[in-house]
């Protein structure tokens, strides 16, 4: 059995690995990628493993962009520290998940389960996976503020901030709302046509994207239809992506 590791934590990856040689002497693994980029390059270029373990959050983004890229058929078995929400969704699509800190119990109770499925069960995972990622983009966002809930429409936000661990969504007209999710959170949330993650402090909508700049060192400044809090910089390693996503959705007559 070949078997792909997706996860950002080297100790987490290594404890893995160790469980796995143990629990499983024939399991090969072919790698193991720390980021969703790096995942969906490997998977584009490689035959399909025949199972994935896969954590939930990486260090560029939400796995669950992974299925956006790429078509997985394989059984894929998540990690996570404490994603309740996943936790439930798993529950709700048979997904099997295992709690860090991983232990040999844990691993061996899911390879057992993963033997008990039939070839079509197998084949079915994928699919199951990428129903229950398109169920986490959210149309509605409610805004607390003091003793008011104000529904914002996903359509209204033209960029998301982070700022000494707070994160506001500002809107086309500049007004600001404080959210009570990570970033990270809401790339997950957010359609990733439609949004995209520029930076570790902001998320900008591709419809607020008035003009880009080539800044120092091949680095991209962005400048929005509306006003920012600080100058939104995209890292020379991004830029290409930064590009063929803008290309993408706006294409060249």
């Amino acid at each position: 059995m070949k078997t792909l590791i997706i996860e950002d934590e080297t100790a987490a990856a290594r404890n893995l690995a160790a469980i796995l040689r143990q629990e499983e002497p024939s399991m090969e693994i072919v790698a193991t990628l720390e980021s969703v980029a790096e995942s969906v390059e490997w998977l584009r270029a490689n035959p399909q493993p025949d199972l994935l373990f896969m954590d939930i959050h990486l260090a560029d983004g939400d796995s669950f962009r992974i299925f956006d890229a790429v078509e997985i058929t394989a059984p894929v078995i998540f990690t996570t520290a404490y994603d309740q929400y996943a936790l439930e969704a798993f529950k709700v699509n048979s997904i099997d998940y295992l709690l860090k800190p991983l232990n040999t119990d844990d691993v061996r109770r899911a390879l057992a389960k993963l033997r008990r499925l039939t070839s079509t069960e197998r084949s079915d995972y994928g699919s199951r996976v990428r129903t229950m990622a398109v169920r986490r983009r959210e149309d509605v966002f409610l805004v607390h503020v003091r003793d008011r809930i104000i529904p914002l429409q996903r359509e209204q936000i033209a960029f998301c901030y982070t700022f000494n661990e707070k994160v506001t969504a500002y809107g086309y007209d500049g007004t600001a709302y404080p959210l009570d999710k990570t970033l990270e959170a809401l790339q997950a949330l957010l359609p990733e046509a439609e949004f995209f993650r520029a930076n570790r402090q902001f998320i900008i909508a591709r419809r607020a994207v008035k003009e880009i700049a080539v800044w120092f060192g091949s680095r991209l400044t962005l400048h929005l239809t509306v006003e920012t809090p600080e100058r939104i910089v995209v890292s020379k390693a991004r830029a290409p992506e930064f590009k063929e996503w803008l290309k993408s959705v706006h294409p060249v007559e």
